[in-house]
């Protein structure tokens, strides 16, 4: 089903240890509108939803784990050179507590990634809305995280991240459209 590159869709460059920063990114790792919720929404309800548009949330849904790769190549950049003081400082000592440096899903709070983050109404249309939902607040987290970097290295790779949760937001919207088209034919018996 997948062949796998070994390498990252797209660069991840870091100009230094920064904890702080990794601690905001970690919201797009584990969080409720992240990469992994993503990935777990679309390909969950690509089995309730019309075949003209089941390719359209496994592509996407394949392509949200290559961004949570990225996601956590950053993390691991950013923290690899970190002392437990500077992640302390950083409010990743709880983590640090637990995991050490290991990556673990969870929001930039601390709270763990839980499943009940994944929404699936059996309904396409409004599993779609839903859809551009997601993907309209992950956009919104990425210029978050970008406005509060100051890292030109790291910000080249999370506004490409940006945009390409515009372009599924747009691919979605399009997908709710030959949907509502397919629903209004009238039906010849």
């Amino acid at each position: 089903m997948w062949t796998y590159e070994k390498k990252l869709q797209y660069p991840v460059k870091v100009s230094e240890c920064n904890p702080r920063l990794a601690r905001f990114l970690i919201e797009q790792y584990g969080g409720a509108d992240g990469e992994l919720s993503a990935a777990l929404r679309y390909l969950n309800q690509r089995y309730s939803i019309p075949d003209k548009v089941i390719g359209l949330l496994t592509d996407i849904g394949t392509e949200e784990f290559a961004h949570l790769e990225m996601i956590a190549a950053m993390v691991y950049k950013l923290t690899k050179d970190a002392t437990p003081d500077q992640l302390k400082e950083a409010g990743l000592g709880p983590h640090y507590a637990n995991h050490d440096k290991a990556l673990f899903y969870h929001d930039a709070a601390g709270n763990p990634w839980t499943a009940t983050y994944i929404q699936a109404k059996g309904d396409p249309i409004a599993d779609l809305y839903e859809d551009i939902a997601a993907e309209e607040k992950a956009r919104a987290t990425y210029q978050w995280i970008i406005n509060m970097s100051d890292d030109p290295c790291l910000n080249d790779s999370l506004k490409f991240l940006r945009e390409r949760e515009i372009v599924h937001s747009q691919r979605f919207r399009e997908a709710v459209e030959i949907l509502k088209q397919e629903r209004d034919k009238k039906q010849y018996f």
